[in-house]
């Protein structure tokens, strides 16, 4: 079953100790909960995603850090079975459908986060 209205937000980050924290902390500060996300190094900086429902004020206390919004998209959040092969047969619905997937990753709860480049049909395939 998938969650509607929630937000990834793409964050390009200083790469030093306690960026997240800092962001974690603004974010929390104003109510906002981080339901999943990732992270990893890039050219110097860093990227992280984030999996959130109130993009307006996520974006606002980010910022307020020092750290800059480079995206917000509409992702597609599905509960996921814990069971073998049930990862490649969502991707496999989604692909059958022409669609490309441009992110994934895990939240909390067992929910799978996809970013794809048509939703209409991605929607239409889970």
């Amino acid at each position: 079953m998938e969650e509607a209205n929630m937000k990834d937000l793409k964050i390009i980050l200083e790469n030093r100790p306690g960026t997240f924290a800092d962001i974690g902390e603004a974010l929390g500060k104003v109510g906002i909960n981080i339901e999943g996300g990732c992270g990893f190094p890039s050219e110097g900086k860093g990227i992280a995603h984030i999996l959130i429902e109130d993009s307006v004020a996520a974006r606002r206390a980010i910022e307020e850090t020092g750290n800059k919004v480079l995206e917000e998209r509409e992702v597609i959040v599905l509960d996921l079975e814990d069971r073998p092969g049930t990862l490649g047969q969502v991707c496999r619905r989604i692909a059958s459908a022409g669609v490309n997937m441009e992110l994934l990753y895990l939240a909390t709860n067992n929910r799978l986060v996809i970013g794809v480049d048509d939703l209409g049909k991605a929607r239409a395939a889970v």
